[in-house]
């Protein structure tokens, strides 16, 4: 994630994000389904300054591991933690004290109505948005195996089953929240954020990639239980030649200005 969202950062206009500001205030942020902060740990650096976020997540085992504090050179972060279903809970949260409104791999989980709703909230505050590492359905394997465009097929049908959102958005869901915001009256930029792995490179890409394997062939599996056997023949053969794969998984980052 972090090599990923290190190659779109160019694209952004951070100095309009810091501008953001009100006066001597610090800066509010609305983190939406932030786990362990990684989100809050990549961005706090780049914004830079006095700020304070406000996390949200359903899980208390995630929010726990997030400090109340957090600084480095240059910035310094004082944190809310929020344990929250964001399903049910959108129209709670404190929008009102937020000028930017983040979230990363959000998107391609929720439903259009519910991302429709997200967005009016961040324009009734007036906040900026910065929505990162959201799938847009290109998968490049190297070397290619036969099966992979049906797997693939597969993988992008349950990305769209509900995950508690209603209907997932998947792998149209950064394209549709820019439709929205340019909508509302947002200036927006994209940027690829792309997963790059290669197994020779080191034993993490290694292991990220036999996760990705496992992961594909299960949710391909539970999509169509018909396709069954051919999916773990396409897993086999992938484990089986997993030391000289290569692929990339395509992302994008969207942010977008009032």
């Amino acid at each position: 994630d972090r090599a990923a969202r290190a190659a779109s950062s160019a694209a952004f206009d951070w100095p309009a994000l810091r501008r953001l500001r009100l006066g001597d205030a610090p800066l509010g942020v609305l983190d939406l389904g932030c786990g362990t902060g990684a989100n809050l740990r990549e961005l706090a650096p780049r914004l830079g300054g006095a700020q304070r976020w406000v996390l949200v997540d359903h899980d208390p085992a995630l929010l726990s591991a997030v400090p109340a504090t957090l600084a480095g050179e240059g910035f310094r972060v004082d944190i809310e933690r929020r344990c929250v279903d964001l399903a049910s809970t959108l129209d709670t949260l404190p929008f009102s004290q937020a000028q930017l409104v983040t979230a990363s791999a959000l998107l391609d989980l929720v439903s259009a109505p519910w991302l429709e709703a997200l967005v009016g909230h961040c324009r009734a505050a007036g906040a900026a948005v910065l929505w990162a590492l959201s799938v847009d359905g290109c998968i490049e394997w190297s070397p290619r195996d036969a099966e992979d465009e049906a797997v693939q097929a597969l993988f992008d049908t349950h990305q769209r089953r509900d995950k508690g959102f209603g209907p997932a958005l998947g792998t149209g869901a950064a394209e549709r929240a820019a439709m929205m915001l340019a909508g509302a009256g947002y200036r927006v930029t994209q940027a690829p954020s792309d997963w790059k792995l290669d197994a020779t490179h080191s034993d993490a890409d290694l292991a990220m990639l036999s996760a990705m394997v496992e992961g594909m062939a299960e949710a391909a599996a539970q999509q169509d239980p018909a396709q069954s056997s051919a999916v773990a023949a396409w897993r086999a053969r992938r484990l089986a030649q997993l030391a000289a794969t290569r692929l990339r998984v395509g992302h994008r980052d969207l942010m977008a200005l009032r």
